[in-house]
């Protein structure tokens, strides 16, 4: 039988037990909470810097059928995407004799050749809940199907990224082959995201009241941004009609960016080395319902960007199409010029 001396110790390792853990985790969850961003001149939490996504880009778009209905463990996450990630740097190029088409590469021109996959998600899209991306309207559809069957009519109908136009927000801002890295850079009331791919730049008003009149469209919208808390919202409006765009699980015949399109980006400063980053694309003649991606940039002061002379080199516009002009007039088999 326990006598209350030693009943009153029992509860008192006890209590200093508890006390002792409960100041671990506060004093953790204080250290967490701490760091907070540097705050500018203009009131905005300073994000200024090189960023990159190149660690998403062995994530897949869509949620694959082994993880539908369920969400899957860390341990499976990490597992599917290493797979991933050793299947595409394992893949050996033999040459452009043995190639699908023109153009090919070796890995070692790719970003994430010489980058590590990271095991953040199971799936690109997070919504809807199944990580699908919502069907292509039926009009969307048609226009698909023009793209595929006339791309090389003339130079109008090749697709904008490829004119050196515009990749649009979506290829801009999502994971791709290469030139990952983006340049964040802040001045009073503004922020600018540079893309080394086609050298672009958008440049987001901060708090700059409403958008532009309706009536004037731009290839990627008109933004208009504001801070709550650590998180940058971007809405963007206005959006010009492009016939034929990249955007990610188009497929064959590309996509169509139209008018009524609005996308909405988020920006949220998670660490010091880390901005979650979340697009939501409303376009009601394009897909069938919204959907939204989300994926980490993290911090990359090793990268440098270099200026992509798009235009001066693109000497692909005048093959390509030179060379749909001798497929329609028949002279490939005759071998004249």
């Amino acid at each position: 039988m326990k006598t209350n001396s030693a009943n009153f110790l029992i509860g008192l390792v006890k209590t200093v037990a508890v006390s002792v853990l409960t100041l671990g985790f506060c004093l953790t969850a204080i250290a967490q909470s701490e760091w907070q961003p540097e705050i500018l001149s203009d009131g905005q939490p300073n994000i200024t810097g090189m960023w990159n996504n190149v660690g998403a880009t062995a994530t897949p778009l869509e949620l694959s059928d082994q993880f539908q209905g369920r969400v899957p463990s860390q341990e499976e996450i990490a597992e599917y995407i290493a797979r991933r990630d050793q299947a595409r740097k394992g893949a050996v190029w033999t040459g452009f004799e043995d190639s699908q088409g023109v153009g090919a590469y070796e890995n070692y021109w790719f970003d994430w050749f010489w980058s590590d996959a990271q095991a953040d998600a199971p799936a690109l899209i997070v919504d809807p809940p199944n990580g699908r991306r919502p069907a292509f309207t039926e009009a969307a559809m048609t226009q698909k199907a023009f793209n595929l069957d006339h791309e090389h009519d003339s130079a109008a109908t090749v697709e904008s990224g490829d004119r050196c136009l515009s990749r649009g927000v979506f290829g801009m801002m999502m994971p791709t082959a290469y030139n990952n890295g983006k340049l964040i850079v802040q001045s009073p009331g503004y922020v600018m995201i540079h893309s080394e791919m086609i050298h672009n730049a958008r440049i987001i008003p901060i708090d700059a009241g409403s958008h532009v009149d309706s009536r004037i469209k731009f290839w990627e919208g008109d933004p208009r941004g504001h801070w709550e808390g650590n998180t940058l919202i971007i809405e963007s409006t206005n959006f010009r009609f492009v016939g034929n765009m990249r955007a990610p699980g188009s497929g064959a015949g590309n996509a169509v960016q139209n008018e009524g399109r609005k996308m909405i980006e988020t920006f949220t400063i998670e660490d010091e080395d880390t901005l979650r980053y979340t697009l939501t694309v409303e376009d009601p003649m394009t897909y069938e319902a919204p959907w939204t991606v989300a994926f980490p940039y993290e911090a990359d002061n090793e990268y440098k960007q270099y200026e992509y002379a798009c235009h001066e080199g693109n000497y692909a516009m005048d093959n390509r199409l030179s060379g749909q002009r001798v497929a329609e007039q028949g002279l490939a088999e005759t071998g004249r010029r």
